[in-house]
């Protein structure tokens, strides 16, 4: 990003340096000397009312500079991949953006935000995300160069590769004027101009001989930037335009240091603003109370699930509890239960006690329940996956064999 916003400046001050210099004059910037080039095609230009591209020749080099069409071209490979960085948009939606695109949001204490509004392109729901400064400037360049004289950006149709079809006529920002015609950029005139610019910086950084860039990874840097700045995951799956987090978990780069300095911070944050009565030292009654419930947690059958620190609701009436865990170990007294429950029944039927037939019966039904649950459990067993191997190479097609 610095190659391309340092070339960008220097053409840009090149051009103005130069636009004001008569032809064979020469000019001077950043310890450079450059002579002005005129020929007669640029004097039919100037009688004709048009301007005449500046040229000029690198006496140093000996490299004759259309600085006219090469500040054009630094400018709009500047101002895409500025984009691209500070938006985390999909290319295709970089490219699509108009002038329609960028609106504004006023908030209840005044302030105004400058928003970009994204057209859908994986998924179908239109998004919007609010521009930051260095996003804003970036959108305004784009629309003042549009802009400049009083014109209005042209409306053009954009060509859609992967639809197969053009689109209706919109002012978008990503258009440049190639002659006389004026085209909107494709996805192809990016990735070439990155790969382009990945082999200038390979002569003073030869890491760049075996790096390309694309498009896409911009996005992917900006969504471990914000997820790595403290930046909540579904706020950023938000502005990335995912449906799912586990695609923006795909994208982050988390490292575990971020991540454990994070979580601190959220820990001491959270432990702030709760009263300070809950982070005293533990006293020794209390210790005691707290072993001593998990002790009592321990029945015949299994274990109880209570909480700490609550009663037993039901009295100690652990077959219709539902907080009991049944150690599948206890099927055979289950049975002899179920055998005690029917004698029970039978007697109170023999007595007429109705008030305890209708107490068993309930206990019957939750109990036979429980022992179904724990029949379940036991039958659960380890499954063998066996020991992994090398599989036998496949047959090849050119001996025969198959």
């Amino acid at each position: 990003m610095e190659h391309l916003k340092n070339r960008y400046g220097h053409l840009r001050d090149l051009l103005a340096e130069v636009a004001n210099a008569a032809g064979g004059q020469t000019v001077t910037l950043e310890g450079r000397a450059y002579r002005r080039l005129w020929s007669r095609v640029d004097d039919r230009r100037v009688r004709l009312g048009g301007l005449a591209n500046v040229r000029v020749l690198d006496l140093e080099s000996g490299k004759y500079i259309n600085v006219t069409h090469a500040e054009d071209a630094a400018f709009w490979e500047w101002a895409i991949v500025e984009v691209l960085r500070h938006s985390g948009v999909r290319i295709e939606e970089a490219l699509e953006l108009t002038h329609l695109s960028i609106r504004q949001y006023q908030r209840p204490n005044g302030e105004v935000i400058a928003l970009l509004v994204v057209a859908p392109s994986k998924s179908d729901r239109e998004r919007v995300i609010p521009m930051s400064a260095e996003l804003f400037a970036v959108i305004a360049a784009i629309v003042r160069r549009h802009t400049t004289g009083g014109q209005t950006i042209p409306l053009l149709p954009r060509y859609d590769p992967k639809e197969r079809q053009s689109s209706a006529p919109m002012p978008f920002l990503f258009q440049r004027k190639i002659g006389t015609k004026h085209e909107v950029m494709s996805d192809a005139t990016v990735v070439n101009m990155l790969k382009r610019h990945c082999v200038e910086l390979a002569e003073q950084h030869p890491g760049f001989l075996a790096t390309s860039f694309t498009p896409h990874d911009f996005r992917r840097l900006l969504a471990t930037e914000l997820v790595n700045s403290g930046l909540p995951i579904h706020i950023g799956a938000a502005l990335l335009g995912h449906l799912n987090l586990q695609t923006t978990r795909g994208y982050v780069a988390v490292f575990n240091e971020d991540v454990v300095r994070h979580y601190q911070g959220f820990l001491d944050r959270r432990r702030q603003a709760r009263p300070t009565d809950e982070y005293r030292p533990v006293t020794e009654p209390e210790w005691l109370g707290f072993e001593e419930h998990f002790d009592q947690r321990k029945v015949e059958l299994g274990g109880c699930g209570r909480p700490y620190s609550t009663p037993c609701r039901h009295e100690h009436a652990c077959l219709r509890c539902p907080m009991i865990n049944i150690n599948p170990r206890m099927l055979p007294r289950l049975d002899e239960i179920e055998v005690d429950l029917l004698a029970r029944r039978a007697r109170a039927e023999a007595e007429g006690w109705l008030g305890e037939l209708e107490g068993i019966d309930l206990t019957l039904s939750l109990f036979r329940q429980k022992r179904d649950q724990t029949r379940r459990l036991a039958r659960v067993a380890p499954v063998d996956l066996g020991i992994p191997g090398i599989a036998p190479p496949l047959p090849d097609s050119r001996d025969g064999s198959l």
